[in-house]
């Protein structure tokens, strides 16, 4: 995928594609706003087929995933690897 601004694709959880490699869905932790898909639109010039869908639904501020991100993102990884290791 071309590079986004950190600001964006530190909010990606991940891009899935479809078995042609073309973009079926791009996934963030948390609902991304109107202007954020949009500029991510600009940037890849495509729309992933199947949208754009998150992994929690509450929205959070900027400044609240900027000081939790980190700590979000390793709680949703371990719960990830637990679940493997079942």
């Amino acid at each position: 995928m071309p590079n986004l601004p950190s600001t964006l694709e530190d909010k990606i959880f991940e891009f899935r594609f479809n078995s042609d490699d073309t973009l079926s869905r791009i996934v963030s932790y948390f609902p991304l706003s109107e202007s954020e898909i949009q500029e991510i639109l600009s940037i890849i010039n495509t729309n992933p087929s199947d949208g754009f869908h998150s992994i929690f639904a509450d929205s959070i501020s900027d400044e609240e995933w900027r000081r939790t991100k980190e700590q979000i993102k390793k709680k949703f990884k371990d719960e990830l690897f637990d679940i493997d290791n079942v």
